[in-house]
């Protein structure tokens, strides 16, 4: 089958999106992706790429085709230019092609528009759509601090309806996705699915790490934006700062990370240490060394509705998870790990929670569980048995 991809993001950016191309290339299907000029999430155009190089390029079997988008910088006004320059450049593209692709999937993350480019290709050649739904519209923008009753929120609630119910299929990563798109868009459940996300292979590899009483490590992982609240895991090592054997581990980059930073050094922390970014390839390194892992949120009724796919990954490589973070992840930690899932933004909470894991000794037990689960249910393989019933039928 013949598949056209459309997502704003792409290698060597870091979105799983990239696996699953390749990972139907390697199934006997022939992709294309149309995406964007990378640079997320720092908003500056990676090194290799500017001014328009490697436009078009094949890597790992995949076809890929970069439109020009203006990179996210800084500031609102820069986000929105990098959000509507990729989505018309994306269309403007589209019109180029001819009728040669069996299937446009979606990979839909923020900004929403990105699907616009997917429904062009659909409607002029009569083509089955699947809209993978990662990231809610748009209520996402609430989080950036739009009132849902501004002029702005009205209109991209126009346009998210008008995308959603375009799509033939609507995968959905989290069960709470479910509902919320029934209740705002009226859609049909029938066509809604649950296709939860999974973790790269490299992450089960790990063997398990028996708990050291000299030195307790906890491990962050990801971006570093205002909706992580990485805020909250520095304040929690602000109460953990006398447990002089226990460590916060950080690994990421993102808009809020000098700021985090700063805030770490003004309080003399010696138990946070900062890596900055590092490739996927790096990754295992830091998992290894760190007994736990951390997952946190800002308090957000619409972030508490998402399943970050940094906890499959967590569970996946093995590890107990202490969380700060509502809804979704909070129901699935708690029924799996029995608690050390705290409320969103809730510091001490957390830092009660890891000092709950590092006294029960139980670590290396809990992670084992997790593993168990992740395979049972979130396995890169029981992800693309889903995922071609889908394309299928």
């Amino acid at each position: 089958m013949k598949i056209l991809v459309i997502c704003q993001y792409y290698y060597p950016e870091p979105f799983r999106i990239t696996d699953i191309c390749e990972t139907l290339v390697s199934m006997g299907h022939e992709v294309t992706v149309v995406t964007g000029t990378p640079n997320y999430p720092m908003g500056e155009v990676y090194r290799g790429y500017e001014n328009g190089k490697k436009m078009d390029e094949t890597l790992n079997g995949v076809k890929i085709h970069r439109c020009m988008s203006a990179p996210r910088k800084t500031g609102s006004i820069n986000r929105l230019r990098n959000y509507f320059s990729y989505a018309r450049a994306s269309k403007e593209y589209i019109r180029t092609l001819k009728d040669e692709y069996d299937l446009v999937f979606v990979n839909q993350l923020s900004p929403i528009m990105m699907a616009e480019a997917g429904i062009l290709y659909k409607k002029k050649f009569n083509k089955k759509l699947i809209l993978y739904c990662l990231d809610l519209w748009p209520d996402s923008l609430r989080v950036g601090g739009i009132s849902s009753k501004s002029i702005i929120y009205k209109f991209f609630k126009v346009v998210s309806a008008k995308i959603y119910n375009s799509s033939d299929e609507i995968l959905v990563s989290s069960k709470m996705f479910i509902d919320h798109l029934n209740n705002s868009f009226r859609m049909d459940k029938s066509k809604i699915k649950y296709l939860p996300q999974y973790s790269e292979s490299q992450f089960l590899n790990l063997k398990p790490k028996r708990q050291n009483d000299n030195e307790f490590n906890l491990l962050f992982a990801g971006n570093i934006g205002v909706a992580q609240s990485v805020e909250t895991i520095i304040d929690a090592a602000i109460i953990l700062k006398n447990h002089h054997n226990i460590f916060i581990h950080i690994v990421g980059d993102g808009i809020e990370l000098n700021r985090i930073k700063e805030k770490a050094e003004n309080n003399n922390l010696d138990n946070v240490i900062f890596y900055g970014r590092k490739p996927i390839e790096e990754m295992t390194k830091y998992y290894n060394m760190s007994d736990a892992m951390i997952v946190t949120l800002i308090n957000d009724d619409v972030l508490s509705l998402t399943l970050p796919g940094k906890v499959q990954t967590y569970m996946a490589a093995g590890k107990p998870i202490v969380g700060a973070i509502n809804g979704e992840t909070s129901l699935l930690l708690n029924k799996v790990q029995n608690g050390f899932c705290g409320k969103a933004e809730d510091s001490s909470e957390l830092a009660s929670n890891i000092l709950k894991l590092y006294k029960s000794n139980l670590a290396c037990q809990i992670g084992a569980k997790n593993r168990e689960y992740y395979m049972n249910t979130f396995s890169k393989e029981k992800f693309f048995e889903h995922l071609s019933q889908y394309i299928n039928c």
